[in-house]
């Protein structure tokens, strides 16, 4: 008995030391469910805490020894927390990347320009705005619900250029709502934390507000719910375009769907791909059994939407709504504020949990396109005051939406070598034309061309001609002014519209410019317009455009908005040659600008303030060359020496009437 205890008795303390260490174990897990103590400078912090905390990363392939190519994935959390009085609406931050980061997903956020993931983000940083949850109520009305107060973003990318002892931090991150000041943040070796409070001069937005007021921009979105039912809602979108130099032509318009919505039929508009196999062999297909998905519209959950023909606008089932159906032109305000707005309409069906009737949520990621348009970035839809729209029996009232979200989007400077136009520069007193850049609008194929050689000097009639039939023509030109050739020659600029801007005189008082455009594109443009910066306040001198109808836009002295007249508005597409195997010929408008130089003292219209600083075609931003005709090859005379030899010749002429 005694030898069993003896046994006995190290198994029963081993048993119970192993018990005390599970017991120990069990209760850490439990301790390590409870929140963690918030930092000291959020207990401090009376307005909008932001932290950004670096989490791990490792290497990726390819493996290399050079550091400052090597990747890294990493991941890190980004929070926003409002530790203030005051609701926040529509939360933006700004995180400053700085290692060339390319961001490959951000959970619980958007990237506020809509870019697509993976994004580029190290050179400049990036905005992010809520994806879900975009307003951040107060502590005190939610009674310290974290759920309603903060907001998350798990950041997951790649990175370069470190060693691996090196912490790969953000050199900021600051809170962008208007009203809001954010100091430099304190850095830790993982950590980036501020707390940003409103600004004392700013008005301070009460709890009584409910929604945002509407933003400006360059073109705004309204996406209005006019009528809801439990699974699904009629929405009405709004385009309005609101600068003087937007413009787009077949517009194009995609979102995404967050939820799993899909468009079950539209009016005003049309998706590119009307598919339904998404819905059949998806979760709607789960949720709505006995729906004939075949009358689906579309269930992509990225839909692209485009305008509709001119002729279906009276059309009782897609049709006949107001302000559609005009093949996607959407016209700058100063043409025609009756068509710088579109309008369509669509139903949408929603997917559980979202079936009560007041659960609404609207698409994000929106983007805008066109043809030969201005390149808009979009902004994420912000909620609100539903908008107000006239009665449609007549009378003297108006109905309200059941909710309104606002998109904003802004014209952005087309990148170098992805313009959609180009400006070519003559003069009077230089023979040469500096034509379009080379690659301006881009080089898909540059075995036989050299995309980072200068574009060669022209003569004037080589502009009429197609790049492709220009190289003759131009190595000929360069053999008799003795110009530099380069092997192999310049790739040609592949824009579908090009400008000529030529000085054609200039005199004491005034001087005139002809603008020439050329359209090498397969299709036409209605109601086109071209707008013409000036130099050194030189729009304030424009006088007079004989064949097309130019003013001056209001609060931009410096602008020229040129059109064509009634009858002359269509700038015709590119046709062929008129013998078999000629060069194909381009639509063509052209007009002489005169400008009066007592507008402008001081203008000197050879050395460059005669020559534009910016051009725009139908909203589009064109590429300019990088230099202006030389005027050391001026064909001018001195009016000194003309007199001298006039009197010369005079006297000259005398003696031998005598004789």
């Amino acid at each position: 008995m005694k030898r069993a205890w003896r046994v006995l008795t190290p198994m029963f303390i081993l048993f119970a030391f192993e018990f005390s260490n599970f017991t120990i174990a069990q209760d850490y897990g439990d301790d390590d469910q409870q929140p963690a103590a918030p930092p000291p400078a959020q207990d401090n912090c009376n307005g909008i805490f932001l932290a950004y905390y670096f989490i791990s990363r490792h290497k990726i392939y390819p493996l290399l020894k050079n550091a400052d190519k090597q990747a890294w994935a990493f991941n890190s959390t980004a929070t926003i927390i409002n530790t203030g009085s005051y609701e926040l609406k529509a939360w933006k931050i700004y995180i400053g990347f700085q290692h060339k980061e390319i961001l490959v997903a951000a959970n619980g956020a958007v990237l506020v320009n809509g870019e697509d993931f993976p994004a580029e983000v190290g050179t400049n940083g990036t905005y992010f705005s809520g994806a879900q949850q975009t307003d951040l109520k107060t502590s005190i009305s939610t009674g310290g619900d974290y759920t309603q107060i903060q907001a998350q973003i798990q950041i997951s990318g790649t990175q370069f250029g470190l060693k691996s002892s090196v912490t790969p931090m953000p050199k900021t991150i600051r809170l962008v709502n208007d009203g809001f000041k954010c100091p430099s943040p304190t850095k830790k070796k993982t950590a980036l934390t501020v707390c940003c409070v409103r600004n004392p001069k700013s008005k301070v937005t009460t709890n009584t507000v409910k929604f945002l007021p509407r933003q400006k921009g360059d073109l705004s979105i309204s996406y209005d719910v006019i009528q809801a039912y439990g699974n699904n809602y009629q929405a009405q979108v709004t385009m309005e375009s609101t600068s003087p130099l937007g413009r787009l032509d077949h517009w194009n318009i995609s979102w995404e769907w967050m939820r799993g919505e899909f468009i079950y039929n539209m009016k005003g508009a049309y998706t590119h791909k009307m598919d339904y196999l998404p819905c059949i062999y998806g979760a709607p297909g789960q949720q709505y059994q006995q729906m004939d998905f075949s009358k689906v519209m579309n269930c992509e959950k990225n839909p692209t939407i485009a305008d509709l023909p001119r002729e279906r606008s009276n059309d009782s089932e897609v049709g006949r709504i107001p302000y559609c159906c005009r093949n996607g032109s959407l016209l700058s305000p100063i043409m025609n504020v009756t068509q710088s707005k579109s309008v369509f309409q669509l139903q949408v069906f929603k997917l559980a949990p979202d079936l009560e009737r007041t659960t609404l949520y609207p698409p994000e990621k929106w983007k805008v396109s066109g043809v030969i348009s201005a390149d808009y970035k979009c902004g994420q839809p912000i909620r609100v005051d539903p908008t107000e729209f006239p009665d449609p029996s007549g009378l003297q009232a108006s109905t309200l939406a059941i909710a309104s979200w606002q998109v904003i989007c802004n014209i952005t400077r087309p990148q170098n070598k992805k313009n959609k136009c180009c400006v070519s520069f003559s003069s009077y007193y230089n023979e040469s034309v500096i034509p379009c850049n080379t690659c301006a609008c881009g080089c898909t194929n540059t075995k036989n061309c050299n995309p980072s050689a200068r574009a060669m000097f022209l003569p004037p009639e080589a502009l009429l001609v197609p790049f492709e039939n220009r190289s003759a023509m131009a190595e000929a030109w360069a053999k008799i002014k003795h110009f530099h050739k380069p092997k192999p020659l310049p790739c040609g600029d592949n824009c579908g519209v090009s400008i000529n801007w030529h000085v054609l005189s200039d005199y004491n008082d005034g001087w005139t410019a002809r603008i020439t455009l050329f359209n090498w594109m397969p299709m036409n443009f209605e109601d086109w317009f071209t707008a013409v910066e000036m130099k050194k306040g030189g729009g304030r001198g424009f006088e007079n455009a004989y064949s097309m109808n130019g003013t001056k836009i209001s609060n931009m002295n410096n602008i020229i908005f040129l059109q064509g007249l009634k009858g002359m508005n269509f700038l015709v597409m590119q046709t062929n040659g008129t013998k078999p195997n000629s060069p194909k010929v381009p639509g063509k408008q052209q007009s002489v600008i005169s400008f009066k130089k007592s507008r402008t003292p001081g203008i000197e219209v050879a050395k460059g303030d005669g020559f534009p600083a910016k051009v725009f075609f139908n909203g589009e931003e064109c590429s300019l060359p990088t230099s202006i005709p030389s005027y050391g090859n001026q064909n001018h005379v001195n009016l000194v020496v003309v007199f001298f030899l006039s009197i010369l010749s005079t006297f000259a002429m005398s003696i031998i009437t005598l004789r």
